[in-house]
Order: C-alpha cells, then sequence, then structure tokens
C-alpha cells in the first residue's frame, strides 16, 4: 500500500548519527537551515529537486531518504536485480502543486526514478520558480489533460495517452487544464543522487480526510496511509 514518506525524519536521524549541525547540512546542501528545520520537523514536504540536493550533498543515495530508519544499504555488483512494486504501493511526497507517488522506493542506484505524479496546480502562480534538474524527462499522461510550461516552449497541452521528452535541465512545471483530475507518469534520468526533485518546495498540505480502504502497516516513524483509488479526485479538488 502507498506509505506517506518521510524524509525529513530520515534526515535528521542522519544528521544526529554524523554529529552535523542545522548549519552543516545547510552549507552542503545549499538550501536554509530555517527550511532543514521545518523539513525535520515535518511542517513542510520537499520536492524531487530538493531532495536531490541533499542526496547529493550529504553524499547519500536518494533511496535512503524514503528508508524508515535511513540504514545504508550496499548494492551488489550481481546483474538481474528487480523490485516489483504492486498497485496502489509506493512511497508518496505531497506538495501544493503534485501529489508524487515513488514506485522501486527500495531499490537503490537506479539509472533512471519513475513517478507518478496527480497534478493539482492550475496556475504557474502556484509555483515559487519552474522546476529544473539534471538529465531527461519523458512523461505519459494517465489520466486527465497537462498542460507542460517550459521556460524555451510555449506552453504544451497534452491529453491522455500523449506523451513529451524533454531536456529536464530547462525549467518546466506541469499544469492540471482538465476539469477532472490528472495524473502523468514522469520518468526522470540521470545519476539517482541527482535526481528525486520535480515540483516546487511546498507547505504541508492542510489535513484533509482519510479516504476509505485498507490501511498499511505502520512503519516507525511514519504515520499510516490507505490506498487511493485510481482516478477518485482528491476531497476538496475541482
Amino acid at each position: 500500500m502507498n506509505t506517506k514518506a518521510k524524509p525529513g525524519a530520515v534526515l535528521k536521524s542522519l544528521r544526529l548519527a554524523n554529529g552535523w549541525t542545522l548549519s552543516e547540512v545547510s552549507q552542503r546542501t545549499g538550501l536554509p537551515v530555517s527550511t532543514l528545520s521545518k523539513v525535520e520537523n515535518d511542517k513542510m514536504s520537499l520536492s524531487y529537486d530538493k531532495l536531490a540536493r541533499i542526496s547529493r550533498g550529504l553524499e547519500i543515495d536518494i533511496g535512503l531518504l524514503f528508508s524508515p530508519e535511513g540504514a545504508a544499504a550496499a548494492l551488489s555488483l550481481v546483474t538481474g536485480r528487480r523490485s516489483i512494486t504492486r498497485a496502489g504501493e509506493g512511497r508518496v511526497i505531497e506538495t501544493e502543486p503534485y501529489e508524487h507517488v515513488y514506485p522501486v522506493a527500495d531499490l537503490l542506484n537506479k539509472r533512471f526514478i519513475p513517478i507518478i505524479a496527480e497534478i493539482h496546480a492550475r496556475s504557474i502562480s502556484d509555483f515559487s520558480e519552474l522546476i529544473r534538474h539534471p538529465g531527461e524527462e519523458y512523461a505519459y499522461v494517465l489520466e486527465g489533460t497537462a498542460e507542460l510550461h517550459t521556460d524555451l516552449y510555449a506552453p504544451t497541452t497534452l491529453n491522455t495517452g500523449d506523451s513529451i521528452y524533454f531536456d529536464s535541465g530547462m525549467g518546466h512545471v506541469y499544469l492540471n487544464a482538465g476539469p477532472g483530475p490528472c495524473r502523468v507518469l514522469s520518468i526522470c534520468s540521470g545519476e539517482e543522487s541527482q535526481l528525486i526533485a520535480a515540483l516546487a518546495q511546498a507547505p504541508a498540505p492542510p489535513p484533509r480526510d482519510v479516504l476509505e480502504g485498507p490501511k498499511v502497516l505502520a512503519v516507525p516513524g511514519e504515520k499510516t496511509r490507505r490506498v487511493k483509488p485510481a482516478g477518485r479526485r482528491r476531497a476538496g479538488s475541482s
């Protein structure tokens, strides 16, 4: 089942284990101390690019930020590795513009990052800045109508079944341009430590009623999360 990721708790655990102050982590990652403090206290969600900055700055695999305990994991050089993500499973990061589900969160050192994004933003003003990260990105619209804005091209409308491939170092954001829900599968290339980042940093969304469905077993330090039925709209969404 989908489980809400708690990278802030992992970050704090790693920081304390290494004897780092918030100022030292700030110097390593380039993120303000105030932001790091809010993240550690679960008062702010992080986007793909901010998570990537933390993993690069602390020289850790980005997958550790999704680990319940942040424990280091060694990856065997043996070929043939695989990871199966069942329907409704994955780690969830929520921000105001998007809700991101990261499947295959248990597999470290991936060559690309798959992300399923439910897009809530309907205006470019919903973002504090355009998103950009190293590598390239392929996006396929699973449901609804998405509008891709970039700093080099005119906005492009993508309907269900449409896809686009682009340089993700180019500033970009997705908007929901249809009357109903909008979900996009994005596949981002590059080193994993440079990837998890695509949206703007945003405060945690307001509390909402929990959807009906089976509960996920609680992970230490994390809240349980219920499965969101495919295609169902967020409470309060337009």
